[in-house]
Formats: structure tokens, sequence, C-alpha cells
């Protein structure tokens, strides 16, 4: 069941019976025209058809007004003629509209508009006596009892808040009377069920929420405190505001809900601290007007620091009197729609003048309170004016107050008074009555709705589609900011524009004067923003505007301010030490200009050279009996592959291509075998030159030089035989390496498979093996330059090298992995080149006496 509703209707029975009881009892007794009346300011002008303003022109004060006595008044007293002057312009914009629309000779000809002012102070109390009054009409505030003879009043404007207009609603509802009001739009005076005789003129505000955020995100305010009234209207802009703000990663940091009326003790200290206390160094204030009242008043007493406002138009300033408190509100943007002005409104103003209106008594008490002086009302033409100069006019009350008189409620007034011109004149030619009819029937007045919801109140034009419902129109939002100035002088200047539905925002920020807590543009974020090279990380049971700033890994940027997560660099790019952009990585290989590339190459080309050298040594000592005892051939063959051997090493230097990938492993495996078999050929030749001493022993026939050359060729050709079924399988091809090196992409050599890699080398670590195992056996065999000796040094040199190799190659990457088997293959060559022939170098070349046939046999027989 919906109570609302239900009580409602129990309310519209009760007033309807009360007005039935109310008018028996007059009928019975004395007759209620000729009872005097309770006190209540109006003013009224005739004419054919009249329209009732039921206005808050000044507030809360005492109904009677008394001469120089303003005390009733808290504003009056204070003497701020702005606030009184926005009030009192509603019944300015009153006059001016009925006057124009009178002069009109095409809208309602021959019908004169009139309209009759009632002041309900803005107390809901009052807005319901006055519309009893304009009921009643002359007399006492009789229900459904008029003392006029003819009830001329067609329509009403009044509310200037939702609530002064739902106080007067059910009362005009039981007579089907169109209430336009002029207040803020309110959600809850939008249901028809409830107040099907209510026209909001104020903009829906559909878009506010959208405005907002843009504003929000161009200043990076994304952490922000938000004030609503508590209402409908309050929770709807809520629901919209959050969902928006969560879209664009903004957060709100808290809500509070402003009450009509601070009743618990320190319940306005405590709600005041909440907001104080608050991180968030920004404050959205929105609500109905009498929310935003209460906030206003509050911060008259109490000083509002550290903080930035941004608002709505609904928000009077000139509420605020006390000149101290306004640095509460200097500095705040205020969102108000975009309104076209009124032509010729502001002369009219300067016109008015009490004077031309002597029967205006709301126009003569604003004139004494803001000129500080008194009229007399001796006659009611010719004024004795004590202390009114006779050129006093609005002109001088404050041309900053001129300048921005057209507010959103006057021009909301003077739109409804148009609206109900046009649909009357619409309703006259379509019903063909005369004006006379209307004013002897008032009660057709229920015949405007449907000629109100179908009349456009800015061009007059009828809308033939009306009955499908009401179109949402394109808002716009101008950003004004207000400045509270030495001399009490209040300034709302404009600042910037929005129109949210095409986000589309224009601010002049060299124009915004900031509060004074703020020397420049306030920053209101939960978190420090994360700046480049860095990402946000949420934290838990926090708002995603808190979190924490992570760098980015490596291989990964951001380049943007809070990013939620890092963007991978492309391959062929890598991240800069601030990890902030990708930049392109540089094509590198072990080149001969490097330093690394020209020492190994120098070393390289240095061994070759003594290699050589040592070769020639042995070709041009071929005769001498030293050279001769170590097999001279295999010498030859040994010092020409560690030549070559040394020389392969320069085919991993350089850039790498196909044919050198398919080359340098293979021609390094083929002549190291080489070299690895000469050594295994001549151990095996010192070891059995010793076993075949005897004349008739059967190992003589296998010391001859072919058998030598035979193992070299068989041991070669297995070699040959593994790295043909190499390159005949998965052969080694030219890749580019983007992972060993973080800025670099590496081009190098892959070794394809890697099993048959590793056979390669396996089979020179055997040969090698066999090799020092037969030299180790035969160390101490009675030769008289060892060469065993020097035999088995040389393979544990090798060995060593080769066994140390293997996991430096799998544990390094890039130009470093190829440095690595450059290394491996000189130090292993001339650890063989060393180990070998230096001493017989040494003998050939500083020993020339001890390279004897004598001492040679000397020392092979002890």
């Amino acid at each position: 069941m919906d109570f609302g509703k239900l009580g409602l209707f129990l309310f519209r029975l009760f007033v309807i019976l009360i007005f039935q009881f109310s008018f028996f009892e007059y009928q019975m007794g004395e007759q209620p025209c000729h009872l005097k009346r309770h006190y209540n300011p109006n003013y009224r002008k005739a004419g054919h058809i009249v329209i009732e303003a039921f206005l808050s022109l000044f507030w809360k004060g005492q109904r009677k007004i008394k001469k120089r006595d303003f005390s009733w008044s808290p504003v009056w007293s204070m003497g701020n003629p702005e606030y009184m002057l926005k009030h009192y312009q509603h019944f300015l914009t009153v006059q001016f509209a009925v006057d124009e629309i009178n002069k009109d000779p095409h809208l309602l000809p021959n019908v004169t508009l009139g309209y009759q002012l009632l002041n309900n102070f803005h107390q809901s109390h009052l807005a319901v006596e006055s519309s009893l009054i304009w009921l009643s009409g002359k007399g006492p505030t009789i229900p459904n009892y008029s003392c006029d003879r003819q009830h001329k009043s067609m329509v009403a404007i009044g509310g200037m808040s939702s609530t002064m207009s739902m106080a007067m609603a059910p009362l005009l509802d039981v007579y089907k009377v169109p209430q336009l009001s002029y207040g803020p739009f309110d959600l809850v005076l939008s249901d028809e069920s409830q107040y099907p005789y209510v026209y909001q003129l104020g903009s829906r505000e559909s878009t506010l929420h959208l405005a907002a955020v843009q504003v929000m995100l161009h200043f990076g305010w994304t952490w922000m405190g938000l004030i609503i009234s508590d209402d409908l209207r309050g929770a709807q802009f809520l629901r919209d505001l959050n969902e928006e703000m969560a879209s664009n990663g903004m957060c709100l940091a808290f809500t509070e809900k402003v009450p009509e009326n601070f009743l618990k003790e320190n319940e306005d200290i405590n709600f005041l601290s909440r907001i104080l206390q608050s991180s968030s160094n920004v404050i959205f204030i929105y609500g109905n007007t009498d929310a935003i009242n209460e906030i206003s008043h509050l911060l008259k007493y109490y000083a509002f620091s550290g903080k930035m406002l941004v608002t709505t138009s609904s928000w009077d300033f000139s509420t605020v009197a006390s000149d101290s408190k306004m640095t509460n509100f200097h500095g705040t943007l205020i969102f108000s729609q975009f309104r076209k002005g009124i032509p010729g409104f502001t002369d009219f103003l300067r016109s008015v003048h009490p004077r031309a209106n002597p029967e205006d008594i709301f126009l003569k008490t604003f004139w004494e309170v803001v000129f500080d002086c008194t009229l007399s009302e001796i006659s009611p033409v010719d004024m004795v004016h004590r202390g009114c100069h006779e050129n006093f006019s609005f002109a001088q009350v404050s041309p900053l107050y001129l300048d921005k008189i057209i507010m959103e409620k006057s021009s909301n007034i003077y739109n409804g008074v148009y609206l109900f011109a046009r649909a009357l004149h619409h309703m006259l030619q379509t019903e063909g009555k005369d004006v006379s009819e209307l004013a002897a029937n008032p009660l057709l007045s229920w015949k405007l709705h449907h000629f109100l919801k179908c009349v456009n109140p800015v061009t007059g034009i009828k809308d033939e589609l009306c009955g499908d419902g009401p179109s949402m129109t394109a808002e716009k939002y101008d950003i004004l900011n207000f400045r509270s100035l030495p001399g009490s002088i209040r300034k709302q200047v404009k600042v910037g524009e929005v129109i949210p539905h095409e986000k589309e925002l224009r601010i002049y920020e060299e124009d915004i004067e900031w509060p004074e807590d703020f020397p420049q543009i306030p920053s209101s974020t939960c978190s420090v923003a994360c700046g480049p090279g860095y990402r946000t990380q949420s934290l838990e049971g926090q708002p995603t505007c808190c979190f924490d700033c992570t760098l980015c890994p490596d291989g990964k940027i951001s380049n943007k301010t809070n990013a939620e997560e890092c963007m991978q660099c492309p391959e062929d790019q890598y991240t800069t030490k601030e990890k902030d952009r990708c930049l392109p990585k540089t094509v590198t290989y072990l080149a001969y200009e490097e330093t690394l590339g020209m020492i190994l190459a120098s070393a390289a080309l240095c061994f070759s050279i003594l290699t050589t050298f040592v070769l020639g040594v042995f070709v041009i000592h071929r005769d001498t009996p030293i050279v001769k005892a170590n097999n001279r051939s295999l010498s030859y063959i040994l010092l020409t592959s560690l030549t070559l051997c040394f020389l392969s090493s320069l085919l991993f230097l350089g850039r790498p291509t196909t044919a050198i990938c398919l080359l340098r492993q293979t021609t390094f495996a083929i002549v190291f075998t080489v070299a690895i078999a000469s050594i295994l050929a001549k151990t095996i030749t010192v070891v059995l030159a010793f076993r075949a001493t005897q004349p008739e022993s059967k190992l003589r026939r296998w010391l001859g030089s072919s058998v030598s050359y035979f193992l070299i060729f068989i041991c070669t050709l297995i070699q040959m035989g593994l790295c043909g079924i190499w390159l005949g399988t998965y052969p080694p091809f030219l890749e580019k390496d983007i992972h060993s090196e973080a800025s670099f992409i590496v081009i190098q050599c892959n070794e394809g498979s890697l099993v048959t890699f590793y056979c390669v080398l396996g089979y020179m670590g055997f040969l090698a093996l066999v090799s020092y195992a037969l030299a180790f056996l035969a160390r101490n065999l009675p030769d008289t330059f060892n060469e065993a000796k020097y035999l088995t040094f040389s393979m544990l040199v090798f060995c060593s090298v080769w066994i140390a190799f293997l996991p430096a190659y799998q544990s390094t990457k890039g130009k470093a992995m190829v440095a690595m088997e450059i290394f491996s293959i000189l130090v292993s060559s001339a650890g063989i080149l060393i180990c070998i022939f230096a001493p017989k170098c040494y003998i050939i070349l500083l020993r020339a006496d001890r390279n004897t046939l004598e001492i040679l046999k000397n020392k092979s027989n002890p």
C-alpha cells in the first residue's frame, strides 16, 4: 500500500469537509464578509484575468511591517540591500511581464491581465494562509467562501521552494487551479499522481552531475565531498553523480545529508566538524532551497577554512549579511543555468520609484530600508520625503546588483507569466470563449491544464505532440566565480561554461580567484598521483581513488599519470630507467671495433703468428735431433692445426651472416679435432716407441708415419660426419636475440640442434681424455725432453678449459656467450702450444748445445 498517496487523499478529504462545514456555519450565522480579517500585506492590480503571485519577498519576519523598526527581520537589521533586491525583484518581474503582455497587440488582444501579490515570508503555514486569503477574497480567511463577487484568478504563481509548493498544492488542487512553481525543480513535484496541477518552471538539472564531473576532471579533483539535501532530489543527484564519478575514476570522500532544521543539541557543530575533518579539499553542495539555507546560516557563525566550495545558483549568498563571514564563500564556483536576458528589464528597474507606485507597500518599505529614510503617507500621491531624495533610484543601490538582477528565479517567473498568457491565448482561440465569460466563470481554469502542457513557455509555439510526454532539452551551464570584495561588494564573475551532453568545457583559469587558503588551484586527491613510470595499486578496503604507487616492471612502461596498468614495450624496444617510455633497441654484435672484440682479435692474431713462428722454427731446424725425435711430421700437422684454431676464432667476431653461422662451429670443430688427433697420435707414438724397443717386436710396425696419418684421418672423418649430420638435420641459423640485453638486439648465431652441438664437443672431449690418459700413463718414460709429460700438461689445460666452458656457456647470453667461446678456443689452443712447444723452442733457440744426438742417446739410455 502506498501510504504517501493514502495520506494525501485523506488530507484532501479533510480539507473538503472543513470547507463544507465552514460554509454551512457561515450560512447560518453572521455574513463573513462583514467580519474583520487579519492583516496580511498584499498588492493588487485589476484586470480581466488576475494572476495570483504567492511570493517570498522578505523572510522570517513579523507579518506587520513597522516603520523604522526592523528588529523583526535579521536581514533588514543588517542593512543588506542585495538580499532584499534579489527577492523583491520577483514581484517586479511579475509586474514587468504583465505590463509587457498588456502592451502586446498580438498576445491576448482585448484582454487585460492583472496581478495580486501575496507575501508568505517563505513560511509554509503562511503559504497555506495566503492561499486561503486568495480564495476567500476581501473578508477573513474562510474555507469554501469568497467575498469577491467576481473571482477573476485562473492561475497561481508560487513556490520559491518545493516546500512552499507542496504546502499550497493540496488546497489549490481542490479547485484544480494550475500552480506554476518558480523554484528549483524537484522530483517529488513531478509526480502527477500526487501533484497533478503543479507545473515546475525550473530546469530539471538532469545533466548537472555530468557538468560537475567534467569540471572536477579538468582541475584533477578526484576526491570530493558531497553535501546534499535529505530528500528525493538529493538522493537522485547522489545516484547520478556516483555512477558518473565511478566511470571516471573519481570517489566521494563523504556524503552528508542536510536536514531542514538542526534539531538535536550540537547537531550543527558535529555536522560541520565532520566536514572539516575530511581529507577532501573540494566540497560540492547540492539540494533544495531550505537545506542550502541551513548551511548558509550555519556558516554565518563558524569559520570554514581549508575547503573549496562548489555549488549551484540555488545558494543565495545574499542571506549572509556579515561581511566577516563572507570569506567562507570567496572563490566558490557556481553552476548556473544559462539563461537569456529579459530585454528592457534593467531599464524598467531603473524607472521604479515609490512616486510612480504609491500603492505598492513593499516598494515603500524596501525604499525606506535601502536608502535609510522615511516616506510619510500624508497623501498617497504627494508624499512628504523625510531624508528620501527624489532622485533616489534602483541604479543607486549598486550597479553590481543590477548587472546580475536577472537571476534564475526571476527568469522562471517571467517564463511562467508568458506560459499562462500563451496557454490562455490558445484556449480562447480553441474554445471560442469571450474573456467576459471566463471572468464570470473562473472554474473554467481547469481547462488550462491541457494548454499549459502543450505550449512552450519561451517561444509560445503549440506542440501538437505534447501528449507523448516532455522531451529532454540540452542544458548549458555557466560557471561563475563568487568574490567577496572590500566594501561589502559581492560579485559573481563568469569564468567558463559547460555543455555536458556535448562534453564541451571552456574554463578561463586566469580569471578565477581561489579561496584565501589556496594561493593556486586547490588539490583534492586521496593519494598522491602516480607519475609516469608507475602504476596504481589498490589498497584493500579503500576506495579506488586511494592507492599506492608501484614501479613498472622491466619491459613495461606507463606514460600517463595514475595508470592502472603498465604497457608492454614492443620486442624491438626497451624501457628507460624511469619506465616512462620505450626506446628503439640498438642492433649489436661482438664487433671488431669494440674493446673486447679488439682484444680477442688481437690475441687470436698474435697467437696465430706465434704458432706460425714456431712452425717456421721447426721447419728451419727440421734436421736437428729434437725436431726429429718429436715426430717432425706430426709436429707440423699440430702446429698448422693450432694456427687454424686461432684463426677460426675470428669467425666469431663481426656481424654474423648465414654462411658464417654454418661455418664457424663446424670449422672450429674439425680444426680442433685435427689438433687433438695429432696429439693423440704423438702420445701413442711415444708410448709405442718405448714398448717396441726389441727389433722383433710386433709393435714396431705401428710406429710408422702412415699409422699416425691414418689415425688423424679417421678421427677427423668421424668429426666431419657428425658435422655433416648437424648441418643436414638442424643447422645453425642467424637470429636476433632481444632478451639477453635490455637495450640491445644481439645478432647472433643460434646453434640449431643442441644435441649435435654437444655431440661434437663431446667427441673432442673424448679424444682429449684418451690423449690425457695415455700421456699420463707414459709420463715417467725416460724421454730426453719428457715429451709425455708435456702432452699430459697440455691435455690437462685443454680439458680444464672446456669443462669450465660448458656451465659458463649455459649461463651467459648474447655477446658474452660468444666472447666466452672465443676465449675458450684461444686459451685451450694457447695451452697446447705453450705446454708442448715452449720447451722445445727454448732448447732450439737458447740451448743449442743440448740439441745433440749424444745428449739424446744418453738420456734415452740411463
